[in-house]
């Protein structure tokens, strides 16, 4: 699902951001310029063979945006029109994402250009290995910890594991999160990212006083996130959710989707489409339908310039990394919008990975009821502290989730000081 937009500067897009939030917070000058650049860009050559002979090279990468308030941490994405600007800015996100939520880590993000729908399971397992191989010079439990994004999945983050074990000589659960329970994966990661999601539009209901029972949503992209995101919105909260759409289109219901049977068909079909007793639309429509929730969990750069004006939701829930451009975000703050940012919205995830970093390094594993506790309480108090500063400061909610947490790594910076 990209926009024509994507041919934006995501990095950019990214620093502009930063720069709003650095202005209010009047950052020191020194420190805004250590902060724009990232600590570390690897781009590895990744041979491998093909199953009918051939050798390919792709190309991959690995970014660490900031490690001031602790080791790396962010996901590993496998796409097709992956370049390093967009790595730079996923890694930027990533330090802000867990500087919001508190956690102690920097952010980091990695990737490979390839098309996974074009290549077998054999051909993904050595092209991770061999990725994982050239890595490694910086990966690590305590220095950068991988983790699923789009086009990986458990089985991805198990070979990541496995390749830097066998490297070392022993097991190294930590070095990856998002891994299969068998070894050392943590209970409801899975659904993290879609929960927390879900947590932080309960919250922004109570701030505007709307009755999720009496609300409609509106989802686009309905594979991990987006699909956890409309079943809990359904069933948690009561929500109706009357359009979901992925990379081939949308369906619409005015009456409701059953979003456990829109998930059984889009696995049966590939595609949310032509499911029974739903109206087609196209994604640009979805996006446009009047909704109290309309929640983004495709890719970047889909609510642009061209279309923020025609956007009806009252609330928008970024569950994708930098799914609104700057400029779209003018539109939508004069429009009173309300806006839950992507790191905020979305930090679920890497607060369930960190969650299962911690149970690796203590070899002690917690219930997924312990787990679904914690990250309701991390993720309700984050909200708690990025809407008292949108209501004192008087600035939108992404500027504020910034200031939080530009202040916060801004802090670490100051206090661990320049070596040498």
């Amino acid at each position: 699902m990209e926009s024509k937009s994507q041919s934006e500067s995501l990095f950019e897009n990214a620093m502009r951001q930063f720069d709003i939030a650095a202005d209010k917070l009047k950052l020191d000058d020194n420190l805004r310029r250590i902060l724009r650049r990232p600590k570390r860009q690897l781009i590895v050559s990744i041979p491998v063979r093909m199953d009918n002979g051939t050798y390919q090279v792709f190309e991959g990468y690995r970014v660490q945006h900031n490690l001031a308030r602790g080791p790396a941490k962010g996901g590993i994405r496998y796409h097709p029109n992956l370049t390093l600007d967009k790595v730079k800015a996923l890694a930027a996100w990533m330090t802000w994402k867990c500087a919001v939520v508190n956690i102690p880590y920097g952010g980091a993000k990695g990737g490979v250009v390839c098309d996974t729908k074009k290549m077998s399971l054999e051909e993904l397992e050595r092209l991770t290995r061999r990725y994982t191989t050239e890595i490694s010079i910086i990966l690590g439990p305590d220095r950068d910890i991988a983790a699923p994004d789009a086009y990986t999945n458990p089985q991805t983050m198990a070979w990541i594991m496995d390749t830097f074990s066998m490297h070392k000589g022993y097991s190294v659960p930590g070095v990856v999160t998002g891994k299969p329970l068998s070894i050392g994966g943590s209970k409801g990661r899975n659904e993290a990212t879609g929960r927390g999601c879900m947590f932080t539009i309960r919250e922004a209901c109570k701030h505007l006083g709307i009755d999720p029972k009496q609300a409609t949503a509106v989802v686009q992209g309905y594979g991990n996130v987006g699909s956890v995101v409309a079943q809990l919105l359904q069933t948690k909260l009561g929500f109706k959710v009357i359009a979901v759409g992925d990379i081939k289109g949308g369906i619409y219901s005015k009456n409701g989707l059953n979003t456990v049977a829109v998930l059984e068909h889009s696995r049966r079909t590939g595609s949310v489409v032509k499911f029974p007793g739903t109206e087609e639309i196209s994604n640009k429509e979805l996006l446009e339908l009047e909704c109290d929730v309309l929640v983004p969990a495709a890719l970047e750069n889909q609510i642009t310039s061209s279309n923020a004006g025609n956007i009806k939701a009252k609330i928008i829930a970024e569950a994708a990394n930098g799914p609104t451009t700057p400029d779209a975000d003018i539109i939508i703050q004069k429009k009173g919008i309300f806006v839950i940012p992507d790191i905020l919205a979305n930090a679920g995830g890497v607060t369930v990975s960190y969650f299962e970093w911690v149970q690796d390094t203590q070899g002690f594993f917690w219930g997924e009821k312990e787990v679904n506790e914690r990250l309701e309480r991390i993720m309700t108090q984050s909200f708690t502290d990025v809407l008292n500063i949108y209501q004192k400061e008087k600035v939108d909610m992404r500027t504020a989730a910034y200031m939080l947490a530009v202040e916060r790594v801004a802090e670490a910076t100051r206090v661990r000081g320049i070596y040498p």
